[in-house]
């Protein structure tokens, strides 16, 4: 495949940062026939799932066409594991990283140099666009290893010309003091981890908001603007989303504007995304319309995908801060976490939602499913504010579960515990326990 490389423009700013709606979309046209070539005589799974579907690279014309093309799914990269994806020879894969497969086996992604620099110029927008400048220092709080997390968001800060500090989640103690004693403009990681570090700070006696931060570039779970101002409270700082997932690429899929704060803009001349109704994948959902977010990636040498279902449920908008990038809308959950409480679908984060309205609430919190008899019941464990007295904290309890009952349409139970009760997160966040067949 060609080389994507750019020269940056005067501002900063890839040259492909600023064009219009119609030159993205004549970039998309163009590699999206490329790559549906490529993928098809590179890669035996694709030449299958196209045959099978009955459909050729070459019945690709314009942008519309590539919903006549099948889906990719986690479970096909798990049936090819390890390698089996791949469209170059493994001595041009320069790296491999992979999920957790802690649900099955782990899927497995590769790269070449090209794929890394890629990946790295795109980080690269994203912490830019948030507001990260050349010169600034970057406490990296997402986890090193097999996750893309760390190493994607570790070459993304040093591209953009900023200095990274390496230390990876976990050890929130030596998170704090070196925070205070590298003094870093920005951070990186899980919104709930910053959470973590600093009700872990305020237990020290230490504010938050008098640290040298003064940007967060947060990812890797949905989060709410409810939570996003949190944050912004307690660290007197501009919270941004950072969006990306393994098997596309990493972080840097796409980025927020710490200036307009309205969703995170897909940087579309090197995916191309769409929306799809979760419940009937044929069709294709317009600008604007909620479903589930697909990509295809237009420039991946090592491992190409074409048309991947996400699993988040999204709205594809206008591009702002850079109008030839669509926006997403903030992600509203993930349709395989979606919850179906007697007829009812709920998601965490609308949970997240209506704790955080609730004056003595914190945003820490748990959902457990039972079934004590032949009904699922929900139980939402969340964590009482340090000035929240145990009177408040009943009556606390009584208003989320209201609030639950009028806005979602289901009735649960609510248990306010003490502060500190419940696991903290030091990468991406469990917040549903299923506990049915146990």
């Amino acid at each position: 495949m060609t080389s994507t490389n750019t020269t940056s423009t005067e501002n900063g700013l890839d040259p492909e940062e600023t064009m219009s709606r119609d030159q993205i979309e004549a970039i998309q046209t163009e590699r999206t026939a490329a790559i549906l070539d490529y993928a098809y005589n590179r890669v035996p799974l694709y030449k299958k799932k196209f045959d099978d579907h009955g459909v050729h690279p070459s019945d690709f014309v314009e942008l519309a066409d590539l919903a006549k093309f099948p889906f990719t799914s986690k479970e096909d990269l798990r049936e090819t594991y390890p390698f089996g994806m791949f469209a170059v020879p493994r001595e041009e894969v320069v790296r491999i990283h992979a999920s957790s497969g802690t649900t099955g086996r782990a899927t497995v992604v590769g790269y070449t140099q090209q794929d890394l620099d890629d990946w790295a110029k795109l980080g690269a927008r994203c912490f830019r666009l948030s507001g990260v400048q050349r010169g600034w220092r970057v406490h990296n709080a997402y986890g090193y290893g097999l996750f893309t997390g760390g190493l994607g968001a570790h070459a993304a800060i040093e591209r953009a010309g900023a200095t990274v500090i390496p230390m990876s989640g976990g050890q929130t103690e030596k998170q704090i003091t070196l925070i205070q004693d590298f003094e870093p403009e920005a951070i990186a990681c899980t919104p709930t981890y910053l959470l973590t570090i600093g009700d872990a700070m305020q237990r020290q006696g230490l504010d938050p908001r008098k640290t040298s931060v003064k940007v967060a570039v947060l990812g890797a779970e949905p989060w709410t603007q409810e939570m996003r101002e949190e944050l912004e409270e307690m660290w007197d700082i501009d919270a941004c989303d950072i969006y990306g997932l393994s098997e596309v690429m990493g972080p840097g899929v796409a980025g927020e504007s710490n200036l307009t704060k309205d969703g995170s803009h897909i940087w579309e001349d090197h995916f191309r995304p769409e929306i799809i109704d979760p419940f009937d994948e044929r069709r294709v959902m317009a600008d604007g319309e909620s479903g589930e977010l697909v990509f295809t990636t237009l420039t991946k040498q090592a491992l190409p995908i074409i048309r991947y279902r996400t699993h988040d449920l999204t709205t594809l908008l206008p591009g702002t801060a850079r109008p030839g990038h669509r926006r997403m809308g903030r992600i509203t959950g993930r349709s395989d976490d979606m919850i179906i409480l007697r007829g009812v679908n709920l998601f965490p984060t609308q949970i997240e939602e209506l704790v955080l309205k609730v004056d003595g609430l914190s945003p820490h919190f748990q959902l457990e499913i039972t079934r004590p008899g032949r009904m699922d019941q929900l139980a939402v464990k969340v964590e009482r504010r340090e000035d929240c007295s145990t009177d408040r904290a009943r009556a606390a309890a009584g208003e989320l579960q209201k609030l639950i009952k009028i806005h979602i349409g289901s009735s649960c139970a609510i248990d306010v515990v003490d502060p500190g009760a419940l696991v903290r997160s030091v990468g991406k966040l469990r917040r549903v326990y299923d506990l049915r067949n146990q």
